[in-house]
């Protein structure tokens, strides 16, 4: 029997309520493998300002260089060793993301197939985007922030999306990002100029349950205007 709107919306509110940042996870259970390969592919699909897709995801599972990122990591500390998974989150740096760089004219022409006429449309409008209606040229960390927003729309997409199958997440910011991403390059890892790391995310399976959500009231944090 195919569920009604109403019980596929209450499913998903009570993944919200399930998902809570997990310090800690069981460390001896294994997410299966396609179980994780359907939290990627929730990544892969998600929404990227014009379609860009300025992420790179990298899953680690080597315990040796897991025990090399937990000094740098200190949001870590509980979720690096004890993880079923572990994906950096890597952005596209400016040297990928100007609207010259072949990144761009590679996820026009070959990946999204426009014509040649869209694709000066679209180059003509990303163009103004980045000089003048974002200012987004001023400085590559302002395009690589910029870039950032979007990783996080994957992540929060795969953090979801695990919630909802019963999966554990943890988001970490928590990061020293010259020390991780020095060791990211001594591990062959991260190479060149074209990607920084955005954030990271750890899956798995809780130790303990969560307290209860708390939030702020809708009417705090919502205006109409009409």
């Amino acid at each position: 029997m195919r569920m009604t709107k109403e019980e596929k919306k209450q499913q998903i509110i009570e993944a919200f309520h399930f998902r809570h940042a997990s310090k800690a996870f069981e460390p001896t259970k294994i997410i299966p493998k396609e179980d994780f390969d359907f939290i990627l592919e929730t990544g892969r699909l998600s929404p990227s300002s014009f379609g860009f897709e300025p992420w790179k995801l990298f899953v680690i599972q080597n315990p040796v260089l897991r025990e090399k990122l937990k000094p740098v990591v200190w949001g870590g500390q509980g979720t690096i060793p004890t993880a079923s998974h572990l994906v950096l989150i890597l952005s596209r740096t400016v040297e990928d993301m100007h609207y010259d760089a072949p990144y761009i004219q590679y996820m026009n022409h070959e990946v999204h197939q426009f014509p040649h006429e869209v694709e000066q449309l679209r180059y003509q409008a990303y163009k103004k985007f980045q000089e003048h209606d974002f200012h987004l040229l001023e400085s590559e960390r302002a395009v690589f922030d910029w870039a950032s927003k979007q990783t996080y729309i994957a992540l929060g997409n795969m953090m979801t999306a695990a919630a909802q199958i019963g999966i554990d997440s943890c988001p970490m910011e928590g990061f020293d990002k010259v020390a991780t991403e020095e060791i990211l390059r001594e591990e062959g890892i991260l190479t060149g100029n074209r990607y920084g790391l955005a954030t990271i995310v750890a899956f798995g399976y809780r130790v303990k349950e969560p307290r209860p959500k708390t939030r702020q009231s809708i009417e705090q944090i919502v205006d109409w205007v009409e």
